[in-house]
């Protein structure tokens, strides 16, 4: 019950600093690209500001100037990783096959068994994606996914990789690593290991469960670069309900 607490209130207070936090004033800068070089950026122009995307992936194409989103814009992204169609999406799936291999067991088959496994796989992207926007208000950082402004597949492969573990920082936008993004796929299945899976679950359950999250986040940034990334990319000249607003797929582009 101490556990269950602490990790309630930790929970609490991260989605308390990302509703509390006050709009800082945006200004033009630099955009990072993958040799280090920046330039300088007018005034922002509200008319002309690209849309979020999401999961994690800003609408900024190649060649644009970085511009560090508002908090607004942040608070939109957060609310659509954890209650947009994608987490229900993803849960549904993994659910699925979790109930084809019966994991865990102690949770039975038919429609309860399912029900448990999507509300388990639901609650652990809860965790991690308020975890991940929390700990990113907290240092300052933004963990939305920007495409890569290099060419070539391996550039390009090395760049999505790498994003799994770095954000940007600053009003240029500059890389660092960000323990909000290391931290998050742990945040969240160590939940899940602690406070709802059958009491066999241990730390180290959820630390190895963990890596698979992170390798999940790692595969999902690979498909935004390469997929989701805008007008040359595989849903170029789709419009795609769910995910034209988002993911900037319409042909207005």
């Amino acid at each position: 019950m101490t556990i269950r607490s602490a990790v309630s209130t930790a929970i609490a207070i991260l989605v308390f600093g990302i509703f509390s936090t006050p709009a800082r004033a945006q200004s033009g800068a630099g955009a990072g690209t993958s040799s280090g070089q920046q330039q300088t950026a007018p005034p922002p122009d509200q008319s002309n500001q690209p849309k979020m995307m999401s999961p994690h992936v800003a609408n900024v194409q190649p060649g644009q100037l970085y511009r560090r989103p508002t908090e607004r814009e942040k608070l939109r992204a957060y609310a659509f990783d954890t209650v947009g169609p994608y987490p229900f999406i993803g849960a549904a799936f993994a659910g699925g096959v979790q109930q084809a291999y019966g994991t865990p067991p102690e949770w039975g088959g038919g429609i309860g068994g399912y029900g448990k496994r999507f509300a388990s796989d639901f609650g652990i992207n809860l965790v991690t994606q308020t975890t991940r926007y929390g700990l990113a208000e907290i240092f300052h950082e933004d963990t939305l996914y920007y495409r890569c402004e290099c060419s070539g597949f391996g550039h390009r492969l090395e760049h999505a990789l790498i994003s799994t573990v770095t954000a940007r920082r600053g009003d240029d936008g500059h890389r660092v690593f960000s323990f909000a993004s290391l931290a998050a796929p742990y945040a969240g299945t160590e939940a899940a290991a602690l406070l709802w899976f059958p009491s066999r679950y241990e730390p180290m359950d959820g630390f190895r469960t963990g890596n698979y999250n992170l390798a999940i986040q790692a595969g999902l940034n690979v498909a935004l670069e390469f997929i989701y990334g805008g007008p040359h990319t595989l849903l170029s000249h789709h419009h795609v309900p769910v995910l034209s607003n988002v993911t900037g797929s319409d042909n207005q582009q």
